[in-house]
């Protein structure tokens, strides 16, 4: 209770110096707040903890289209919308100041409701390419990237020579019979190679500007093309020229609003459809890791690689996702902080790492400065039979860093169609597992005339889903969370294409969750930089502790993160390199990677399995059940006046069980929607533990709370 209690004092002082400079937008920042008064606070939670609805602007919009689609989402249980541009909008194109004026009327209207507003950053998707700007205004400031500019096949003996472009930056040579390769020279731009016997195809590889496909409102077709290039989201030149077109400009007509009416801007799946490049790349890789890249370039793409060709892809991987951490999402981040906005965005493929790996680089790096991380689940990634603790991702970031909320933009594309009842459960599955903001998909504006609330949204049970959402959503912002154990996230491995990390890292989780231990996933950085030891455990930036860390049989780790974790052990916290140690320890660069000692200190770590019966062994369990129950999930916050739990049963059969939960006093089963309490008879167990006994429907959520 010690290192609770000092956690709370220092949550305390910082909440209460944060709100002594802004006391209007205490939803920006983690709350110390009391139980009692956040379950009385949640059968009116304030608009900016509401789930909001995305509001697309198709055709001719006008102020009467904007009152009556205010008016009709109201009536539906909505207090905050998304705005996002759409097509047609003739008499208001994207970023002019006709635009922004209609904006701004949208603003005002939602401001006499009582209603907030988020704007999307860009005009369609994905975010980064200021509705087509950077092609018609600055292509110097386009997107770049590293592609294959021609291929030549040769056989037996045959041999090149060939002058090259200036943008050529490295060749290999695929034998095609067996898919090895062999990089090329190219110094002084010039080729000259013979073949040996086989046949062989000549990749040249160069630099270019270079785009994936975007949608654009300025296109009538709807249709994604590379007409509207994406902005070089690694060049800061290029990033604060998207803010300048876009941010700014809502500043200039909206920034009395900002952080009242206004509550920040939402990005959309920025990445890469290639290897991302740009200007001064080959000098900042020198800087960083200390050798040329150029010659192995080529073997990026090869359909084989040697060791050191993998080793230099996990460096250049590692640079270019840096800079598009720091440059694309921190900039905005940053600008929005000093403005008094919150920047909230999700990557593309979240619930498929290595395609996300291949266009983003990391999912922990773009997330380090977001005020709000999210996901995606629109397409039926999130639905009975289908594991989707992905959404994790989102809240271990917003754990990690500090921040209170985290987003799912969920439901535009799912097929079948959701009703009420499968959008409760998919709210449900994800509030477990730590996301507390929704934007629900899609409303398409009134223009033609009438309004249209179709699908899920305009069921009769829509505004009791609503009520629920927004109230659940408020009180699992509140307080701090809980978890106790982190699961390493293996970025280091991604790199070096090692997927059984992968493999590893999900069916943990899962292992982990169905038997009611709680975790955060834990990156690279806060392992090395952030996380704080103290008594044997580590401290987040949300004041939440981590007395168990599991490792998931990473391929490498870094020095900085190997010290810490030998550390945490030597303290007391519980450690588990899972499957295999670490293989290769990087320090500056992987290139300069280096195997562990024989007869290495992790061996005495090292676990092979990972059973129901070792999870039970783990220390500090919040949750103890009397039998197993694998579709039992829950939540749980701490607050300085007790406890709260949010359980779900995932499943279509009853549960009945005894249960044991950390923190004790009196125990109450909370009517999320009515705010009425029933009292629960618990038994007081050892080491600050109730025992209960709970019963759950099939599909039905629970708030259990624990007043001190």
């Amino acid at each position: 209770m010690k290192t609770r209690t000092i956690l709370f004092f220092h949550l305390l002082i910082i909440t209460l110096l944060m709100f002594s400079c802004n006391s209007d937008r205490s939803w920006q920042h983690l709350s110390d707040i009391k139980l009692s008064d956040a379950v009385k606070q949640a059968q009116e939670p304030p608009s900016e903890y509401c789930a909001t609805v995305t509001w697309g602007w198709n055709g001719p919009m006008s102020h009467k289209v904007i009152e009556r689609d205010l008016d009709a989402l109201y009536k539906r249980g909505f207090r905050t919308v998304t705005i996002e541009a759409g097509y047609r909008m003739n008499n208001a194109p994207y970023l002019s100041d006709e635009w922004f004026a209609m904006i701004r009327y949208a603003v005002d209207e939602a401001k006499k409701r009582n209603m907030r507003v988020w704007i999307i950053d860009e005009g369609k998707y994905p975010s980064g390419f200021a509705g087509g700007k950077f092609s018609q205004e600055r292509p110097d400031l386009r997107m770049q990237g590293l592609g294959i500019a021609e291929k030549i096949e040769l056989t037996d003996n045959q041999s090149i020579d060939k002058d090259l472009a200036d943008n050529v930056v490295s060749a290999v040579a695929v034998n095609l019979d067996n898919e090895t390769s062999t990089i090329l020279d190219t110094q002084n731009n010039k080729l000259h190679w013979q073949a040996p016997s086989g046949k062989w195809e000549i990749r040249i590889i160069d630099h270019q500007f270079r785009t994936p496909v975007t949608r654009a409102v300025n296109d009538s077709t709807g249709a994604k093309t590379t007409k509207n290039s994406m902005g070089n989201l690694l060049d800061p030149q290029a990033v604060a020229q998207f803010i300048n077109w876009t941010h700014e400009g809502y500043k200039q007509f909206l920034g009395d609003e900002f952080g009242k009416t206004v509550l920040g801007f939402r990005g959309d799946e920025p990445d890469f459809g290639h290897i991302p490049w740009t200007t001064g790349m080959l000098d900042t890789f020198m800087n960083k890791k200390g050798y040329d890249v150029k010659p192995y370039l080529a073997s990026f793409f090869a359909p084989t690689r040697t060791d050191k060709e993998k080793r230099a892809r996990a460096d250049y991987w590692d640079v270019w996702s840096e800079l598009f951490g720091n440059h694309f999402f921190g900039m905005q981040a940053d600008w929005c902080a000093q403005n008094n906005v919150e920047y909230m965005t999700h990557l593309n493929n979240e619930h498929v790492l290595p395609k996300l790996f291949r266009s983003t680089g990391d999912f922990f790096r773009p997330m380090r400065k977001v005020q709000i991380p999210g996901v995606d689940a629109i397409w039926n990634q999130v639905w009975p039979g289908t594991v989707a603790d992905f959404v994790k991702l989102a809240s271990s970031a917003s754990h990690l860093y500090g921040r209170p909320r985290a987003l799912s933009e969920s439901y535009a594309a799912y097929n079948p169609r959701p009703d009420c009842e499968q959008v409760l459960w998919g709210v449900n599955y994800q509030l477990v597992r730590g996301i507390n903001l929704f934007e629900f998909m899609f409303y398409g504006a009134s223009s033609k005339g009438q309004v249209n609330i179709r699908g899920y949204m305009g069921e009769e049970k829509f505004p009791q889903v609503m009520q629920f959402t927004n109230a659940a959503s408020f009180l699992l912002s509140q307080g701090r969370p809980a978890a106790n154990i982190g699961i390493y996230f293996p970025t280091q491995s991604y790199w070096l294409d090692d997927w059984r990390a992968n493999d590893i890292l999900w069916e943990t989780a899962h292992k982990l969750v169905s038997n009611q231990r709680d975790f955060d996933i834990v990156d690279e950085q806060a392992l090395s930089e952030v996380l704080t030891l103290q008594d044997g455990k580590f401290v987040n930036q949300s004041y939440q502790y981590y007395s168990t860390l599991i490792i998931p049989g990473v391929s490498a780790i870094s020095q900085a993160s190997l010290e810490r974790v030998k550390a945490f052990a030597k303290a007391g916290g519980t450690l588990i390199f899972l499957n295999k140690t670490p293989e290769l320890i990087t320090d500056k660069s992987f290139m300069q990677a280096t195997a562990p000692a024989p007869a290495n200190w992790m061996q005495e770590y090292l676990m092979h399995e990972f059973t129901r019966e070792q999870i039970e062994k783990l220390p500090h369990a919040d949750v103890l059940l009397d039998s197993n129950q694998p579709e039992l999930f829950y939540m749980h916050r701490t607050f300085p006046d007790g406890e709260l739990y949010f359980f779900f049963n995932e499943g279509e059969k009853p549960i009945t069980c005894q249960a044991s939960l950390k923190g004790s006093g009196t125990i109450k089963e909370l009517n999320i929607l009515s705010g009425v309490t029933t009292a629960i008879s618990a038994i007081e167990k050892p080491e600050n533990m109730s025992e209960i006994k709970m019963r759950f429907d099939a599909n039905e959520a629970k708030f259990i709370l624990i007043e001190k």
